[in-house]
């Protein structure tokens, strides 16, 4: 039988009444007595453990940390629509320049996407995220130096290795959430990206006419700065620590969670594992249990990456053209035309990017309703239907509405990819699962600036095409994933290959 961890109340009703929230752990009495021997009486998990002391002040602080980091990072991905203009201009750069600057940040992050899902089931949640952070912040501004285009491209490329690990914050905030809104809040972090998107062009606006490109990289990499700072703050998952056999550590986190949230904790011992069952193994992830599933997510997140990050090279350039009934530029012209991005171009820009928080809204009371993987193909299915639509010789506010619309819809699909895939992986491939997947979604990210400003200005109608295939091909394979995680509990135990 496995050994548990009991953990015996005081006597007194309100145990930790005299404490406040920023009570040191050495100073607490002591309320936890571990026995590693079988005992009985009643047993209480991690799961029931999290479901029990609910939503509180614990989470809203995570969420709020994590968000900052969030934010941070769709920075840094909204940067890329915003610099290759800049950098055509002062660098006489051609459309295939422009989009290897896009190339290398996506390629960082499809050589790491996997090595930190490995490093997060391995050595955590908490340092894998604090590091790749800090990979980013540092190569981030180290960029905004950059003398010439090679030096420009291998920085984002390390820039890209770093935003690589930035999904793994979705795997830490998840396994600290009651599972009865675990979906809800899941969708809500994403408001962060849209914050981290909103005031990017904001500050855009206000500093590419005035101090140029360089300032806005620099600038751009401050959220990221404030998060390491705030970092010694930040938990580890209670889950991974069950999982990697350290029980101790893994009720100190429940019982730092009940401190916050004012909850007692549950009465009971908590259920300890040995820690020797294998973690963050790749191949476990197309074993017999989970093939299915991850041979349909890897597409999937592949078409999101195609189509999100497609959606926002293909508002910038067609802005700049004027849309795909525009006849299109002289070959020796349009390789150094130098189009920069106007005021009137910024706002369109912020309209834009202001679709997420729309998306944000139709997503969360969807995934509840309709259940993750039919949310995943409507969002993605009207996404096609807005794409087709843009072939439709339309005026330039028409224009926008339509882009306005596709960008609300992608990214609530986005939205819910992040939800579904650490929900249906368990703790022990959780992060490498999701890891595995994000590598999948930069290889469409990796594509995408080929079709939306290379292939767009040679066969615009081709190109606009090419994105409501892939999104209609996505809707199909959401259908047919084996598992519906909606109201399901994180799933604890490893595979057994």
């Amino acid at each position: 039988m496995a050994s548990i961890v009991r953990y015996i109340k005081r006597s007194e009703p309100e145990p930790y009444s005299s404490l406040n929230e920023e009570t040191d752990e050495a100073n607490r009495p002591a309320a936890i007595i571990f026995e590693h021997r079988t005992l009985p009486g009643p047993t209480f998990t991690v799961d029931s453990a999290v479901d029990s002391l609910g939503f509180g002040r614990f989470q809203m602080r995570l969420s709020m940390l994590l968000g900052v980091a969030w934010m941070a990072d769709s920075m840094e991905m909204m940067l890329l629509s915003l610099l290759s203009p800049a950098l055509q201009c002062e660098w006489q750069l051609s459309k295939w320049q422009q989009a290897f600057i896009s190339t290398f940040v996506f390629g960082g992050m499809l050589l790491s996407g996997a090595m930190w899902g490995i490093l997060c089931d391995t050595y955590g949640r908490r340092n894998t995220i604090i590091l790749s952070t800090a990979v980013t912040a540092y190569f981030g501004l180290l960029s905004a130096a950059s003398p010439v285009l090679s030096w420009m491209l291998i920085l984002r490329g390390l820039v890209g290795i770093g935003i690589g690990g930035a999904p793994q914050s979705t795997t830490l905030y998840a396994e600290f959430l009651p599972s009865k809104v675990r979906g809800r809040c899941l969708v809500l972090t994403e408001m962060f990206w849209g914050f981290g998107c909103v005031f990017l062009v904001l500050l855009a606006l206000g500093v590419m006419p005035t101090l140029g490109w360089r300032w806005l990289l620099g600038l751009a990499s401050l959220p990221l700065v404030l998060f390491l700072c705030l970092s010694p703050w930040l938990p580890e998952s209670a889950r991974f620590q069950l999982a990697s056999g350290d029980s101790k550590a893994a009720l100190n986190t429940l019982q730092r969670i009940a401190l916050h949230n004012r909850k007692d904790m549950p009465a009971g011992t908590l259920v300890e594992r040995d820690g020797t069952e294998a973690r963050g193994r790749l191949r476990d992830l197309v074993s017999p249990p989970l093939r299915h599933t991850t041979l349909l997510l890897w597409p999937i997140w592949l078409a999101c990456a195609f189509c999100y990050y497609g959606l926002i090279l293909l508002t910038t350039e067609m802005l700049a053209s004027g849309g795909p009934c525009r006849p299109p530029a002289a070959p020796e012209r349009a390789e150094c035309e130098c189009r920069p991005l106007t005021s009137s171009d910024y706002v369109d820009l912020l309209v834009s990017a202001f679709a997420e928080f729309p998306g944000l809204f139709i997503t969360i009371p969807l995934v509840d309703m309709l259940g993750r993987r039919r949310t995943l193909a409507l969002l993605f299915a009207l996404f096609a239907l807005c794409v087709f639509i843009l072939h439709a010789c339309l005026p330039r506010m028409a224009m926008m509405g339509v882009l306005f619309a596709a960008r609300c819809f992608i990214s609530g699909a986005f939205q819910v990819v992040y939800v579904y895939t650490p929900e249906v992986y368990p703790t022990t491939v959780r992060a490498v699962g999701l890891g595995a997947a994000s590598t999948m979604a930069r290889i469409g990210a990796l594509l995408t600036p080929f079709i939306a400003q290379v292939v767009l200005r040679a066969a615009p109608h081709g190109a606009i095409a090419c994105y409501g295939v892939v999104s209609l091909l996505a809707a199909v394979a959401s259908m047919m994933l084996p598992i519906e995680t909606k109201g399901r509990a994180l799933q604890e135990a490893h595979l057994n290959t």
